[in-house]
Formats: C-alpha cells, structure tokens, sequence
C-alpha cells in the first residue's frame, strides 16, 4: 500500500550536495501532506517490509537490452564511402586481365599488381557516389552492400567481357564502419568495428580502457537521436548488457562516483562513497555510525529516491515519472524487528537520501 505526499524540499537535496543539513521535516509533516493525488511532483510513501524488497528484486535492471535486438541483425561488413577495398579478379582466359592496368577509385591513380589472368586492384577507395572503378566494368556501386555482395555486383559488370570472371572483395581501409569512444579513456577517438561486430567492451579495450575503477564508470551509447546509459559494472557482469555496437554508434565513458547522502539524526551528516558492488541499508547506515540514539525516531528512517518505472510500477505506485525517474520515499520502522531483514535485503542506490526525523 502507496501513500502520496506532496512536494517537499527534501526532495531538492536529491541532486546531491556537499553539505547537508541535520533539520528536515518532520515526521507529522510528512504525514500531514499525504494525499491520494497523483500530479506529476508528487511522491509516493511506501511502507518498507521484507515483502516490498523482494518485489523490488523481482524487477532487474535493463539498459542496452533495447539495443541488443538490433544490434544482432547489421551485417558488420557493410562497405561505406571512403573504405579501401582489396579487389582480385581471375579471368580464366586471361584476354582483358593479361597485362599491367591502372585501377582504384573514380580517379583511377592506384597501380595494380597482376599474375597469369589474376588480376589485383588494391586500394579501390569507394568515392562520394558510393561506387568503385573496375576496368572494363566501369563505375560499380557498392555503398550500403558486404564484401560478397560487392564482388557479385563486379561480377554482374564484367559480364560479356570476361569470361566466368571470378571476384573476391575484402575491406583493406575500415572509414565508414566506426564508432566514437570518447570520455574516460586512455586512447579516445575513432574506432573501426571488426567483421565479428565488436560489442562494447572490445571497443573500450581497444581504447586502452580507463584508469578509474569499474563500479565509478557509466557508459552512453548514442544511437539513432536517442541515449542509453547503463552503469560500466553491469556491462562487465551481464553478458546481454555487453550489446554489439554498430556503425556511427558515439560511445562516452564517464566518471559518475556512486555516493549517497545521509542526514537528520544519523552520526553522520555526509555523502558517502559507497564501495565496490552492491550495498544493504544496513551496511549504509553503519557506514555512518547508525542512528543518533539520543535524538533519533526508530520509527521513520526515510530513504528518498528516484525510483526505476518499472519498480514503481510493480510496487503499484501512480506517480508521474520525470526524467529522473519516479519520486519514491520508502519509510521503515526500525522499531520492528522484522524489518531489520528488510534493511539488509534492501540495496541503497547512487543518489539516495537517507533521512532520519
């Protein structure tokens, strides 16, 4: 069961501070603005049981899975403007291929290499209108094919002037089929996608990888005019989080402390770096001494957070979301001792508030 409150200005305190104040409101007060409505700033007041938690962890993070599905169906060999192609051509009767020929792009500058009726065309550079130079083929198109497909359109365009011509095309110059790793990385820049599709963790390797630790890193994908975050440690332990990447994909690792905040009648008023891997309410509050015993209300610890919609929505919450996600307050009585379970099966987020009236 939800209760909504409406807007208090705790919930400023959210986008995080270095000094936080001991006073807040006060328990009657949060209680006194409850209301049923559902306006977009209002929050939700959930009772926190061991019962909620485990709902909440029946609802696993998600963040590049979107991606996954499209990522798998891009061919990773798509020739583009600007690529380099290798480009053999046998002709069993060596009557067009028999002697030296200049080849390459539109321009026709590169030299080429021959043997027998085994003609060699390297460094065909595909120009502006998506096209290579064959000779005796003309101007072929190849932008937006793969590599066997390319040498089935030369093929098609030799046709009646060799006989059976046989073509291989490989891409010897990647331009177009690149990603942008920016960020917090040891070697930003360009990065040229493998045949294999790389995923996101070849492309960051490859980039020399950062000097910060892995819990302290996000990582966006742009893609298509839309962001996806997702925190670097899931993508280094979820196999699907770990998307493969596609052409033009811009890729920014950034440095994002995990911290959380306390104050009210705790020990401690501080953000708190919070340590490798995942953390209990429980480990939190010891991080800072726990409750003042002098001045502390047992019944109300309140954390405050942006809550995941799809959490909210499993917790039967009606808020609007805002970008942030869903305001969400979860209240425990400490007082309970059922709920000490709660507490160490409910896991503090980067960003929460921890407040005790």
């Amino acid at each position: 069961m939800t209760r909504t409150i409406l807007p208090l200005a705790i919930v400023a305190i959210l986008g995080g501070c270095s000094t936080l104040p001991r006073d807040g409101p006060s328990g009657a007060s949060v209680d006194a603005g409850a209301t049923t409505a559902s306006a977009l700033g209002s929050y939700a007041l959930v009772p926190l049981t061991y019962e909620v938690t485990e709902r909440m962890k029946q609802v696993p993070p998600q963040f590049f899975g979107t991606l996954a599905a499209g990522s798998s169906d891009q061919p990773a060999d798509v020739i583009g403007e600007g690529d380099t192609l290798a480009i053999s051509i046998f002709d069993p009767s060596g009557s067009l291929f028999g002697g030296t020929l200049g080849a390459g792009s539109s321009s026709g500058r590169n030299a080429a290499t021959m043997s027998g009726g085994n003609q060699a065309l390297p460094g065909a550079t595909v120009d502006r209108t998506g096209s290579v130079t064959i000779p005796f083929g003309g101007q072929v198109r190849v932008q937006g094919l793969t590599s066997t497909q390319a040498a089935a359109a030369i093929r098609r365009a030799l046709v009646g002037k060799v006989a059976n011509p046989q073509v291989l095309v490989s891409i010897a110059g990647n331009a177009s089929n690149t990603v942008n790793v920016l960020g917090d990385v040891r070697q930003p820049g360009r990065a040229p996608l493998g045949v294999n599709s790389d995923r996101i963790l070849d492309v960051i390797a490859a980039a020399g990888g950062s000097a910060r630790t892995t819990d302290d890193l996000t990582i966006s994908i742009q893609r298509g005019g839309q962001t996806y975050t997702a925190p670097l440690s899931a993508v280094t332990t979820e196999f699907g989080e770990n998307v493969r990447l596609q052409r033009g994909d811009v890729i920014n690792v950034q440095y994002k402390p995990r911290r959380f905040s306390t104050f009210g009648a705790l020990n401690a008023v501080a953000q708190v770096d919070m340590p490798a891997g995942p953390m209990t309410l429980t480990g939190a509050m010891s991080k800072v001494g726990g409750l003042n015993t002098a001045t502390a209300n047992a019944r109300r610890v309140l954390i405050f957070r942006f809550e995941r919609p799809e959490v909210a929505q499993a917790l039967g919450i009606t808020q609007p979301a805002t970008p942030r996600g869903v305001p969400v307050v979860y209240e425990l009585n400490f007082n309970d001792a059922a709920n000490v379970f709660a507490a160490t099966n409910m896991q503090v987020m980067p960003e929460d508030v921890i407040y005790v009236p």
